[in-house]
């Protein structure tokens, strides 16, 4: 069978949809599969996925690219499947001489928000530029195109239509998801919070709309739980001021657990949220978590992102809100409490259409078909 190798810079060798989603289809599929990352160190073989792995994050750019041209001679892929510009740029000498496939997987904006925040202005205009250049050169050189969602087609699924090219959203296994549906205990409502914790992915709003309910409804026994951690020091100490100012009676915060217990980790929670900011970037986002509160049976309430909206219209299983409304989200949570049979409802719709038709199962194929069909025809 076929050998595919997986290039990334930025995500890790276990990451969930390049290793537990993706790398493991193909090997189900019969292909010898081989992920190489510059995230963390690691060398062996995880459920039969070879992994060579560097800490190389810090390294040059010359660096980084040798190490995937190394990777690549050593392995000689019939395919590769690369998740960021520098990892098709790097196999483009090796595609170019094996007239192989080189499939660019989409999932992040590109340049994103925060690689440009760390420029001053108006250098963060020049650098946006030069990192969208190295995008459609990225583009170039692909010779198909995978999609984590539509709206991030734009602009090489555009501009470079001709390429063979699908959208692969970011559906779980159910292997992985813990079906976690509660009945609410009356008088006591649980809300939860996950992911990196920092204003842009809404933990202010979370906060306000919880305190919110607090006050409205004294008599209510609020818990708040928080899956998640700060990644810089100023998102370390806008928390703690955010902690200092709100000063919930119950709060629990746990640290980022593992892909495999993740739905464990929020089993407790009546409701999940994700209150993100709406900018460009965010709008335009398909949260990945979104499938895993469906698949644990959790009613949710998000962020009114055009990137929900366009893949799946509106929601059984909760509701989409403007992230700033405090008084809004706090009258939905409000009518969970006055009415289970809507909050038991929209569980069980949640849990039934994540069965249905948001699962790994639904688009495990039409992914082997594309990677056997990208590999056959170059």
């Amino acid at each position: 069978m076929p050998k595919v190798l997986f290039l990334t810079t930025s995500h890790r060798y276990d990451d969930d949809r390049i290793f537990y989603h993706q790398a493991k289809a193909l090997r189900d599929e019969g292909y010898t599969v081989k992920i190489c990352s510059l995230y963390a160190d690691y060398r062996g073989f995880l459920d039969g996925i070879d992994i060579e792995s560097y800490s190389a994050l810090e390294e040059s750019i010359e660096s980084k690219i040798k190490i995937f041209r190394d990777v690549c001679q050593s392995f000689q892929p019939d395919g590769i499947i690369c998740s960021e510009p520098l990892a098709v740029i790097a196999s483009r000498k090796f595609v170019k001489d094996h007239k192989i496939s080189c499939i660019y997987d989409i999932t992040e904006w590109y340049p994103a928000m925060s690689m440009l925040e760390v420029y001053p202005f108006p250098v963060k205009i020049i650098q946006g530029v030069k990192f969208f250049l190295i995008q459609l050169y990225a583009g170039f050189l692909s010779t198909h195109f995978i999609f984590g969602e539509t709206t991030k087609k734009f602009p090489l699924g555009y501009l470079f239509g001709f390429k063979k090219q699908m959208v692969l959203p970011y559906y779980p296994d159910e292997m992985y998801i813990r079906e976690s549906i509660k009945k609410l205990e009356p008088g006591t409502l649980t809300l939860c919070y996950t992911g990196m914790i920092s204003k842009d992915k809404g933990i202010d709003n979370f906060f306000k709309a919880a305190d919110r309910v607090r006050k409205k409804e004294p008599r209510l026994r609020l818990k708040i739980l928080i899956v998640g951690s700060t990644r810089q020091e100023s998102d370390e100490m806008h928390f703690s001021s955010l902690l200092k100012k709100y000063a919930f009676d119950e709060i629990e915060i746990r640290k980022p657990t593992s892909f495999e217990k993740f739905t464990e980790a929020f089993s407790g929670a009546d409701i999940c949220f994700d209150l993100r900011e709406i900018n460009f970037e965010n709008d335009h986002s398909l949260p990945i978590k979104l499938f895993y509160f469906m698949g644990a049976g959790k009613p949710v309430i998000y962020s009114h992102l055009k990137g929900i909206r366009k893949h799946m219209r509106s929601l059984s299983f909760g509701s989409l809100v403007d992230p700033q409304n405090a008084e809004q989200i706090a009258e939905i949570i409000i009518k969970y409490v006055k009415n289970p049979e809507l909050y038991d409802a929209h569980a069980f719709n949640a849990r039934k259409e994540f069965k249905e038709k948001y699962n790994w199962g639904v688009i495990h194929d039409s992914f082997a078909n594309f990677v056997k069909r990208a590999i056959e025809k170059l």
